[in-house]
């Protein structure tokens, strides 16, 4: 587990709490747009220790309510202890995961280590290796959106690209995602590609950022697939 980042304040990437986001290096998939491709393809240049960031915890307890463990795809390293250490200082914890390793999630969700899951939907089955760029078990993403439609808090989201994610598209991943929970699930969230200038797939700085209005067009077509549907622009 190398831990590359701390962002030390977040009051958007755990829903409803303010909240620190610890970045981990390393990701299985080759997304050509990710927004974060220095955790990915990149050797890391800046590690925290595990004793570093649980010292900050401990020091920001008054202020922080909870804890974002994100990538890269986290679950490709992390140590189950450090999670029940941050457990232990009275955090509660949100994971972002691409939804590859469903048995270290089955884990931690038993184990109580973990309170809110995050995770991405690259497109439709048909679509999912292209958008992913590398092979991806069906299987195991299933197997994750299965534990993850049985939690109290969590959402499925979708960062989209017009010339991949139309309305068929999207509607394509609505119905994949109520057939494999079995019911409506709770949230999806409907997220725009912003062009931040790097990416693993050069091709994608020449993109335009998604508009809010064709993020709600998409997000008008699903409505009714979901409890609720968020649009983040």
């Amino acid at each position: 587990m190398r831990i590359v980042g701390l962002q030390k304040t977040t009051v958007i990437d755990y829903p409803g709490k303010v909240a620190c986001v610890v970045f981990l290096w390393g990701c299985n998939f080759r997304c050509g747009f990710c927004h974060n491709p220095e955790l990915v393809v990149e050797e890391p240049r800046e590690i925290y220790s595990e004793r570093e960031v649980l010292e900050f915890l401990a020091k920001r307890k008054k202020y922080l309510d909870g804890v974002c463990i994100t990538g890269g795809e986290p679950l490709l390293t992390l140590d189950k202890e450090f999670l029940r250490k941050i457990k232990t200082l009275g955090y509660e914890i949100k994971l972002d995961t691409n939804g590859s390793f469903p048995e270290k999630l089955e884990e931690l969700i038993k184990d109580g280590l973990v309170d809110f899951v995050a995770m991405d939907i690259k497109a439709s089955k048909e679509k999912y290796e292209q958008v992913a760029g590398a092979r991806v078990s069906l299987d195991k993403i299933e197997e994750s959106i299965k534990l993850i439609g049985l939690m109290e808090n969590y959402e499925f989201r979708t960062t989209v690209l017009e010339e991949i994610h139309d309305v068929e598209e999207m509607r394509k991943i609505a119905n994949w995602l109520n057939e494999v929970v079995g019911e409506i699930p709770k949230k999806f969230c409907i997220q725009g590609f912003k062009n931040q200038g790097k990416f693993i797939d050069l091709i994608y700085k020449s993109k335009k950022d998604v508009g809010e209005d064709y993020l709600k067009i998409l997000g008008n077509a699903v409505q009714d697939s979901f409890e609720s549907v968020e649009i983040r622009v």
